[in-house]
């Protein structure tokens, strides 16, 4: 049981590794030295699937985190 927590906890960090980076807003510093002062804006499309997607996979892999905890200490 244990052993596929573990799988399962992989993949999704992995998955979820990858939705964060296919997000590219802000493109890094260059808000911070003044370009791109754009604002914001509503997300449609295949960029609100991942930020759906990423809120999802983040909850899944903190709940697999909790039982992993929990049966590893038993």
């Amino acid at each position: 049981m244990l052993k596929i927590i573990n799988i399962s906890e992989i993949i999704v960090s992995i998955l979820l590794i990858t939705s964060i980076l296919l997000q590219n807003r802000g493109a890094g510093l260059s808000s911070t030295f003044g370009g791109d002062f754009g604002g914001y804006y509503s997300k449609r499309g295949f960029e609100k699937f991942l930020v759906i997607f990423s809120s999802v996979l983040a909850a899944i892999f903190i709940i697999l985190a909790v039982i992993n905890l929990l049966i590893s200490n038993t």
